[in-house]
């Protein structure tokens, strides 16, 4: 039997159509595609201010405040930055662990960005004890209610 390079065996030898291992994450992982706009102009937020950070380039800042002046549908765009970079810094200084965020351009998700649309979702429907309960999970009890209070601010804006 032949084994392809992820260590599967050949989909033509078994007769069924397998992903490799890899493959099968990728296809299961979140798309951005799957949100709204708002969640999607958020995502993108959340993106480039984590470039910021991750670089210390005050152009990633002008990014995404040039990205929230072009997004259809937001009023204030200045405070929707404010408010997305408010969260991300609480989630950076309760959490033992940097925050993930994949490029801007990217499609798909990363664990921490699918969390964070996640809690937004919540916060929208507007279901507090489950958005305590979430962000718990997320952050820790530490910066819960400070973390909580973030997410809805940012999904009422």
């Amino acid at each position: 039997m032949r084994h392809d390079t992820c260590g599967s065996a050949s989909a033509q030898q078994t007769g069924e159509s397998r992903l490799c291992p890899l493959q099968a994450a990728l296809a299961t992982r979140p798309d951005v595609e799957n949100y709204d706009d708002f969640c999607r102009v958020a995502l993108s937020l959340f993106r480039f201010i984590g470039a910021a950070y991750a670089t210390g380039a005050s152009d990633c800042w002008e990014a995404a405040y040039r990205f929230a002046d072009e997004a259809p549908g937001i009023a204030d765009s200045p405070l929707l930055v404010a408010r997305a970079a408010a969260l991300v810094r609480i989630l950076r200084s309760g959490r033992p662990c940097e925050l993930c965020f994949m490029p801007p351009s990217c499609k798909r998700l990363s664990k921490d960005e699918a969390e964070l649309m996640r809690l937004l979702a919540v916060a929208r429907r507007n279901q507090p004890g489950e958005l305590e309960s979430i962000v718990c999970q997320f952050v820790g009890s530490g910066n819960g209610d400070a973390a909580t209070r973030a997410v809805n601010a940012l999904a009422l804006c």
